[in-house]
């Protein structure tokens, strides 16, 4: 079962041998934040650990940077597909179904909110990206799992954001867990958002849920 959950960027700029040190003074929160979350992995002694991203390579390595304990864990990757936030939720469902009861996972979903943050971005700057990042935000503090899987398309799709999918598979495996006849310690999850930043014109939202 599931001990240990987050919501991770994945941007290559912030690991000290890719982005400068005024790259990495930008994004201090968010690198505080990260290694926050490799102290409570560690605490939390997981068994084995996924990562769903929607990017290949920086998508897993990243997060492994500052999550990865002082011991070697056995690591799963799953690579979202182009199907729907209520697929990959549902796909996040079916896996939480197949894990050992025994055994103690931690699930990292990797990705970046909004591309489109500012004129100088990735991909410059559009409304629907910093209405997307708040909207978003504002669902997952709620606990709003219906708001979140039915975020208007157009708006996601205008935002040009590529971690809602990795979120929402994990967001099935937390909702399956917490659903559980036989429901057991940790089996109730509460969002909590360490940082949300976006300096280079990209969001960077980094939140852990707490098990009761």
């Amino acid at each position: 079962m599931l001990v240990f959950a987050c919501l991770s960027p994945h941007p290559p700029i912030i690991l000290p041998n890719v982005g400068s040190e005024d790259d990495r003074a930008r994004v201090k929160k968010t690198i505080t934040s990260l290694e926050k979350l490799g102290k409570e992995l560690a605490k939390a002694k997981p068994d084995c650990l996924l990562i769903s991203s929607p990017h290949p390579d920086w998508g897993f390595n990243v997060p492994l940077h500052f999550l990865h304990p002082d011991y070697e864990l056995p690591i799963t990757n799953y690579l979202t597909t182009f199907n729907s936030p209520k697929e990959h939720f549902q796909w996040g469902q079916k896996i939480a179904a197949g894990l050992s009861r025994t055994k103690r996972e931690a699930w990292i979903a990797s990705g970046d909110m909004s591309h489109r943050l500012k004129e100088d971005g990735p991909y410059g700057f559009h409304p629907s990206g910093p209405k997307f990042d708040q909207e978003f935000i504002k669902l997952l503090k709620k606990k709003d799992i219906s708001g979140i899987l039915n975020l208007d398309p157009d708006l996601i799709e205008e935002a040009g954001e590529c971690g809602l999918i990795s979120f929402c598979m994990l967001l099935g495996a937390l909702e399956w867990q917490a659903g559980l006849a036989d429901r057991k310690p940790r089996s109730i999850w509460l969002p909590e958002i360490l940082s949300y930043e976006a300096p280079f014109g990209v969001g960077y939202l980094v939140a852990q849920f707490k098990f009761q």
